[in-house]
């Protein structure tokens, strides 16, 4: 891979075992990734990191998601870090506003799967000029059976 720095992600999700599941996930695909379990900690981690994305849950506790968006938009720090929400909460449900403070999208955990995940981070971080997908192979990690399907409930 020819980046001249690995893309940052933070990962908003009081879930921590999803958390695990989609960071496991991003860092096999080369993404450096961090996690947030609260919205004190996302906004703490987002604003000393200044990461490539979000990917951002609305329902955390301390500080809400929808709140931690309109932090980082009212920011020049935060202001056009690309966000994507991840929520349990489908979009008609979720706080007003959310598509006005420019975010990359939105998708509801329950009918998101690993390899959604996957394909939407890169369709937001991967460059303009990058027709295929970049592979990651290690000799640690030959994996055979995409990562989360034994977890899943």
């Amino acid at each position: 891979m020819d980046q001249s720095r690995q893309q940052k992600i933070v990962i908003v999700e009081d879930n921590v075992s999803l958390a695990d599941i989609y960071k496991t996930r991003l860092e096999l695909l080369g993404y450096k990734c961090m996690t947030a379990y609260d919205g004190v900690a996302a906004l703490n981690i987002i604003q000393n990191e200044l990461p490539d994305l979000v990917l951002l849950d609305l329902m955390v506790p301390k500080i809400a998601g929808d709140q931690i968006l309109e932090t980082m938009r009212k920011n020049d720090w935060g202001r056009n870090i690309p966000v994507f929400i991840i929520s349990n909460l489908n979009e008609a449900d979720a706080p007003a506003g959310l598509r006005g403070m420019g975010i990359e999208g939105y998708a509801v955990k329950a009918n998101l799967s690993d390899n959604q995940l996957d394909q939407l981070v890169d369709n937001i971080l991967k460059p303009a000029d990058q027709k295929e997908d970049v592979l990651l192979e290690t000799k640690e990690d030959q994996r055979t059976t995409p990562l989360g399907e034994s977890d899943q409930q």
